[in-house]
Order: C-alpha cells, then structure tokens, then sequence
C-alpha cells in the first residue's frame, strides 16, 4: 500500500513499525512449519539438522523417507482414508450446511439465533467433550469402529464451517430475485438451483474445503471412533511419534503442509471471485 504523501515523520515511524511487527508475527506463526520441510529431506534418521546438511552437501539429502511412506502399507491406507473419510464427510457436510444456511439467512426463521448457536457448538464445545458424546452416541447405534460412524462424526464438525461461509454469502442477498423467478412459474427448488445457488457457490465451495480440511487434519474424533482399518494420516502420525520416531513423519507433514497451501489458494481465488461478483451486482 502507498504510503500518503501528507505522513510525518511520526506517521512513517508508526506504519513501518506495523510492517515489521506484522512480518515478526507471521514468521512466529509459519518458521516452526517451515522447518519440517528441510528436514524431510534428511538422509540419516533423525529429527534434527545434521552437519552434511548445514553444509548443503548434496549427499546429506534425498528422498529416502518419501520413498517410505509410499512404500509403507500403513501409510497408504491411512492416506486412502484420509481422502475417502474426507471427501464423503464434506459431502454431506456441505448438503447439510448450505440447507441449513439458506434457512437461517430468512429473517422469518423463528428462534434463529438459539438455532444457529446449536448448530455451531461443534465449534464451541472442546473436542474431547464432542468426541467422547460422540463415541457413546454412536456406540449404542453400532457405527463406532465403522466407515460410516466417522464419516458422520467428521460430517458434524465440519458442518458448522459451511454454514459460517454460506450464511455469510447470503448476507444483503435480494430475495426479490427468488419472488420474481417463483412469479414467473419457477418452482422452490428450480428457484434455488437456478437464482440462489450461482450467486452463494463461491462461498458453498469455500465451506466445503474447509469441511474438508477440518475432517483431513481431525485426530481426536479418530482416537475415539476409528477402528484399525478407519486409520487417517493423523492417526497415523501420531502412532508414529509413539511407537517409532522416523522422519517419514516430516515427509508426510511435508505433502500436508503443499495440500492445506493448494487449498488455502483456492479459497482465496473464490473469494476474490465472490467479490468481484458482488461488485458487478452492485453495480
């Protein structure tokens, strides 16, 4: 941003400061996780930079623990369910979500706010808590230890996330849109396929990855519900750092950091999407 040309001396000092207490922060919040990079790399089996690698000798290096991981049958099960348990818990997840935005958006909606607060303690409540109740829950109903208990278990984490993105994207939504197109012969659902769906996907797109992001990184829900063969990437890092400590562990962190920043990019691209959108209709 250019810095106006009206700033005094105390004004420069104030917004450089801000500049550098900003670029302090995001190296606080991202060095930790950029060190794993590096480290994956390691040839010897250890969790720290050895002295070939501070040398930058080439020989230091290699992609002996990448190698592992795709040739570990643990790992490549928990990566298969990590993207089958993912990808069918946004699913739903986002069918559930936009549903129920598109309902409390409407101001007519009675006990809208005791609604919406139930709706998000997914969030609210601590994990733990949300995954013991969740165990005894599904127990007593025989999916606990099944692909379809987690699958629903994930499914109601990340719901809230789809209605906080969708609810937000409805906001200032003409509804004479809707009036009009039901006027004209539309029924509901052709009325909402048609008007309301293409002006709230960018924002049912951004709440479905983040769905999927919460069910790809969740570990606790997984403790609690997950049988042997229901182990995600998570879990199975965390046996990993109980039972052998081995750089596989960074190389997978490695390939989840380059996924969360792809999905991370593609978030902002709809957003800007969605903004550019709501300036042509304001216009």
């Amino acid at each position: 941003m250019k810095i106006p040309a009206y700033y005094g001396f105390w004004h420069h000092l104030g917004t450089w400061l801000l500049r550098g207490s900003s670029w302090l922060v995001l190296l606080f919040l991202i060095l930790p996780i950029l060190v794993i990079v590096p480290l994956s790399f390691n040839n010897e089996p250890f969790f720290s930079f050895t002295e070939g690698m501070l040398r930058l000798q080439p020989e230091a290096y290699s992609l002996r623990w990448y190698r592992e991981i795709f040739g570990d049958q643990k790992w490549l099960l928990a990566i298969q369910n990590s993207f089958v348990i993912g990808i069918f818990a946004t699913l739903i997840a986002t069918v559930l979500g936009t549903c129920a935005a598109v309902g409390l958006a409407r101001d007519e909606m009675p006990m809208r706010r005791l609604i919406t607060a139930l709706l998000l303690s997914p969030m609210i409540v601590p994990l733990i808590i949300t995954a013991a109740g969740m165990f005894f829950f599904y127990s007593d109903l025989g999916l606990a230890g099944s692909y379809a208990g987690v699958i629903l278990a994930h499914a109601a984490l990340g719901t809230p996330f789809v209605i906080i993105t969708v609810t937000a994207t409805l906001a200032g939504f003409d509804y004479s849109l809707v009036r009009a197109a039901l006027n004209l012969g539309a029924t509901p659902l052709r009325a909402f396929f048609d008007v309301i769906m293409p002006l709230i996907r960018p924002g049912v797109i951004s709440g479905a990855l983040f769905a999927f992001i919460t069910s790809f990184d969740e570990v606790v829900v997984i403790l609690f519900m997950a049988g042997p063969q229901q182990r995600t990437i998570p879990r199975q890092m965390f046996s990993g750092l109980r039972e052998q400590i081995n750089p596989s562990i960074l190389a997978i962190a490695t390939l989840l950091i380059l996924v969360s920043i792809a999905l991370l990019v593609t978030i902002e691209l709809l957003r800007r999407r969605a903004a550019r959108l709501r300036m042509a209709l304001d216009e």
